[in-house]
């Protein structure tokens, strides 16, 4: 499959595209889901009266000739004109992945895409693990690799470069917190009904 195939492929068909093939995307689960949609928010709110764009996990990245990644966040600076289409060949200022629990999507997220968006150039790469409670920052060193450049289990972190950007990480893990743990029949029937 090439580049344009995958940038077609009806919304609804997932997969990244890998060496030409769709490869299948992990599962994301709800704390996944709320970590990505914090930080599109606070993201997108520094972000917007700089006039630059934040996309979601839908957004298709061609990191290679042959090769497309879908991440779950991707900042682009200001002035960025990605067009109308569903690709971009542009190398976004930051790319975040948000870690599943399945070991091969933590090897992917850890291991092949790092290599993938530092072919591309992307400057500044995020892991945020939500059962860990760990935020990772990375930065692209002058020989091409990440190098990680912050860890923080919690607290307030300023970001560098990005002057008024600060993650509030402890209000980030109490909205995870707020999920509760695996589903309960009888409290989903009782806020069903609307007790407490």
């Amino acid at each position: 499959m090439t580049l344009e195939a995958w940038a077609e492929l009806d919304e609804d068909e997932p997969g990244e595209l890998v060496d030409g093939w769709l490869v299948e995307e992990e599962v994301a689960s709800h704390p996944h889901e709320v970590v990505v949609s914090w930080l599109i928010r606070t993201l997108g709110n520094w972000m917007e009266p700089r006039r630059g764009i934040v996309l979601g996990s839908e957004h298709k990245l061609a990191v290679a000739p042959a090769r497309g990644r879908k991440p779950d966040v991707t900042m682009y600076p200001p002035g960025t004109r990605l067009g109308r289409g569903s690709l971009s060949r542009k190398p976004p200022v930051l790319v975040v992945e948000v870690l599943s629990p399945r070991p091969r999507d933590v090897r992917r997220d850890r291991e092949e895409k790092p290599v993938d968006y530092a072919q591309l150039g992307i400057r500044n790469y995020w892991l945020v693990d939500p059962e860990a409670r760990l935020f990772e920052m990375y930065r692209l060193d002058s020989e091409g690799s990440y190098t990680l450049a912050l860890s923080a289990p919690a607290g307030q972190v300023s970001v560098p470069g990005c002057e008024g950007l600060v993650l509030d990480l402890d209000a980030l893990w109490a909205r995870v917190e707020e999920l509760g743990e695996d589903d309960d029949p009888e409290e989903d029937e009782a806020a069903e009904s609307g007790e407490t």
